[in-house]
């Protein structure tokens, strides 16, 4: 018999008050600004105020995974699992998660409060519009391309090329009828005529350096530095230039501060931004990891998709800018994973697993195996020690375990089966105490490049030093756009590499561990006021599309206020 929906078993959930989670983590009630009875905003004034711890006490751990299925494979259910197992070992744990996005939440993925009883709570409220912070993201970008269209309408006396500007508008909602559009049409009144678009709210600018801004102070510079577009003789238009940084500081004034929710077991978990994990950093915000890392004993945090996207990210973009480094990283894997790496199978969102995959297959794991080789051999090259998480489903059977084991031993690496979506955090004290055990050995941390490095060279030594490219091929428009860069003074910025997260390469057609190809750049774009460029591989959707029948269509509010249908 299966467990209860997530929906049910978080309704059913009696949740602590946040006063007595905000004290589990040794957080001052006057930093405490609650948001009814079961979420608080955290003031970054307790990264600051006098008194305050300002060294970091706790073993910071990344969660990561081998490169998905579509269905994802619980990086989410493992890092919340794994944190109320260490907490049922005796240690002050803090989880730091992305906020989800309503747009996946309407559409096919669902939520992303994790599962079963590895769940944050109040789920309903954690997937829907929590705090505003997406809201204050959206409406301070918006009001940027309000900005931006109006300079042009009365004049332009900044000498905006219409044709060459980069800022589009952002709404938290699935929706491709927005992707490409004309704005201005009408009277001449009604604006000047432009071609643009919508990207969804995750995917804006605001949002990554909402996630990476360590300070208010270093959210208004990150603003003001944003690039907007270009000047018809080349020159990068900021929204400083447009007199608007300050106004977009007011906006997110509140969603600066890190949001505190609790586990299904009462682990403090400190939800904060949402950025994309395709085109953006896909991590969790650097004041949430500032604050849990000064009053935990561990701090977990997620980074999205797989060591190649996320983790990768995390180590060379948000570690440099939080300063902090990590103990030791968790690789979460399933059979199902493994066995899409074989080649054999197709996963389809929205569709049942076939049965065959389902079916007893050591040989089938066994084929895939050499993604998982590769995500661990992608932590290594950071010099962190990683830990292999199995998520066990009820279709598993032992012996595709035992191909997982039989690597792990071979390459000595920890690894456990975590039953943490059906046991909670019973189920993961096995990964727990895994962990633990990896968190004794001392690790010699290491950047794929250093900071003075050219662009190119940068995001070369991801592909052939992280993915295992045989080298890049720049399209000249991305040559060109790297040269003007350099030059423009943002050489020294890290670089991010936006593909598919279906395949360690550009290809999502390509599964397992590809040798011998090579990633081809299309196009390079800078996102200046979050501190980075990045490289475009393939086509990259900002604004995902509705499913033929999305959740939206089984989501309901009863007559007595009930959310019904929330997954």
């Amino acid at each position: 018999m299966g467990i209860p929906s997530d929906l049910e078993i978080a309704s059913a959930a009696t949740l602590r008050p946040i006063s007595e989670i905000a004290e589990r983590l040794h957080i001052p009630e006057e930093f405490v600004e609650p948001y009814g009875r079961s979420v608080a905003k955290i003031d970054l004034a307790a990264l600051t105020a006098p008194g305050q711890p300002t060294q970091q006490r706790a073993k910071y751990v990344v969660v990561t995974a081998v490169t998905p299925t579509p269905l994802g494979e619980g990086k989410t259910t493992t890092s919340v699992g794994l944190a109320d197992g260490l907490a049922r070992l005796g240690k002050t744990v803090a989880v730091t998660l992305r906020q989800p996005s309503m747009g996946p939440t309407f559409g096919i993925k669902g939520g992303a409060a994790g599962g079963g009883y590895s769940q944050v709570v109040p789920m309903d409220k954690l997937n829907l519009h929590l705090t505003g912070d997406f809201h204050a993201v959206t409406a301070a970008h918006n009001l940027l391309a309000a900005m931006l269209d109006n300079h042009l309408h009365h004049g332009n006396a900044l000498g905006i090329d219409p044709r060459n500007i980069t800022w589009r508008r952002v709404l938290d909602v699935n929706d491709r009828s927005l992707r490409n559009l004309v704005i201005g049409l009408g009277a001449r009144m009604d604006g000047v005529a432009r071609q643009t678009g919508f990207d969804i709210t995750a995917a804006s600018e605001v949002m990554v350096l909402l996630a990476l801004a360590s300070s208010v102070g270093d959210l208004k510079e990150r603003l003001r530095r944003i690039v907007v577009g270009y000047t018809y003789d080349g020159r990068p238009v900021t929204a400083d230039d447009l007199g608007a940084a300050g106004a977009m500081a007011v906006i997110l004034k509140d969603a600066v501060n890190p949001n505190l929710l609790q586990t299904l077991e009462g682990t403090p978990a400190l939800i904060h931004a949402g950025p994309f994990g395709n085109i953006a950093t896909g991590n969790s915000s650097v004041v949430a990891d500032l604050v849990a890392t000064r009053r935990a004993d561990i701090v977990l945090t997620e980074a999205g998709f797989g060591a190649d996207m996320g983790a990768e990210r995390f180590m060379n973009v948000k570690c440099r800018v939080s300063g902090l480094r990590p103990d030791a990283a968790v690789i979460v894997v399933t059979v199902r994973a493994l066995k899409m790496h074989s080649g054999r199978f197709r996963i389809v969102p929205g569709k049942p697993l076939p049965d065959d995959l389902l079916a007893e297959d050591p040989a089938a794991v066994r084929a895939g195996i050499a993604n998982l080789r590769k995500h661990i051999q992608i932590i290594e090259g950071f010099g962190v020690w990683p830990v292999v998480a199995i998520n066990a489903f009820p279709q598993d059977h032992d012996s595709e375990h035992q191909v997982i084991r039989d690597l792990c031993a071979e390459m000595g690496v920890k690894v456990a089966v975590s039953t943490h979506v059906v046991d909670g955090g019973a189920g993961a004290k096995g990964i727990a105490s895994a962990l633990l055990e990896a968190l004794e050995h001392p690790t010699h941390f290491r950047f794929t490049y250093e900071s003075d490095a050219p662009l190119a060279a940068k995001i070369e030594a991801v592909a052939t030093s992280v993915y295992g490219a045989d080298g890049v091929d720049f399209a000249p428009a991305a040559a060109g756009a790297l040269a003007a860069y350099e030059k423009l003074g943002f050489g020294g910025l890290p670089v991010v590499i936006a593909k598919t997260h279906l395949s360690i390469s550009h290809d999502p057609a390509l599964k397992g561990a590809p040798r011998g190809w090579r990633l081809p750049v299309r196009e390079v774009r800078a996102a200046a006021g979050a501190g980075y460029v990045y490289a475009i591989c393939g086509d990259m959707r900002t604004m995902p599309g509705l499913s033929r029948h999305p959740n939206a269509e089984k989501i309901d509010l009863s007559a007595g206020g009930e959310i019904l249908g929330l997954s």
